[in-house]
């Protein structure tokens, strides 16, 4: 199937193993906003991101509005994977940030799809432990750093390059930045003002222009 192949997770696998997959996958398309999946809730497949964004985060019981982002996913990326090797709830939620096409696989079809090819299990493996140590690394982050030196991480790690500036754009949003890095959007908005008066920002409604090179200076 031409839209497992351009995942690099199943990028070894034969055209009868991808299609195989593709048997037992079905398109899912869910709008921006929309949530994919629930914090606690029983779990029986996962997902392959075809084409948008989505954000994996934790809600306060007491305070459902208030959310902790854990990471962002993009095409190519899966989630949802973790119930089938320890058959647990789901640890956290996932939302669409803008309008997300996905393939959701059966947990039986993705396990087959593993037996078929190490490469898989290999790439699972390998996607898990950068994981662990991008959560390690937050944590670290939250505990041990200032509000200034988290925002600068967060909008070096979401940067992407435009017409050859380094920008963070849609789907991010102030609210978005203020969930990654634990805090208000009062207090993201005044750092991201001086670190702008500062000239390493430039901060538009929609976007966010990464200036100076020595915004890691910052960190």
């Amino acid at each position: 199937m031409q839209t497992f192949n351009a995942i690099p997770l199943f990028g070894n696998l034969t055209p009868s193993q991808l299609d195989s997959i593709g048997a037992h996958a079905a398109l899912q398309v869910v709008e921006k906003g929309g949530v994919i999946l629930h914090q606690g809730e029983v779990a029986n497949s996962c997902f392959v991101i075809v084409a948008g964004q989505v954000k994996v985060y934790m809600s306060d019981e007491a305070d459902p509005t208030r959310e902790v982002i854990l990471k962002t996913l993009g095409p190519g990326d899966f989630f949802g994977e973790l119930p089938m090797f320890d058959q647990g709830p789901r640890n956290a939620s996932v939302a669409a940030m803008d309008r997300v096409h996905l393939q959701v696989l059966s947990y039986t079809a993705f396990q087959r799809a593993i037996e078929k090819s190490p490469d898989i299990a290999r790439g699972v493996m390998a996607t898990l432990a950068a994981r662990l140590r991008h959560a390690d690394r937050k944590i670290g982050a939250l505990a041990l750093t200032d509000i200034t030196s988290r925002v600068s991480r967060t909008l070096l790690e979401l940067a992407i390059m435009s017409n050859g500036r380094r920008v963070v754009g849609s789907p991010f949003t102030q609210q978005d930045l203020a969930d990654m890095v634990g805090a208000s959007r009062e207090m993201v908005n005044r750092t991201l003002k001086d670190l702008a008066g500062e000239g390493y920002i430039d901060v538009q409604r929609k976007m966010i222009t990464i200036l100076n090179d020595r915004l890691s200076a910052s960190l």
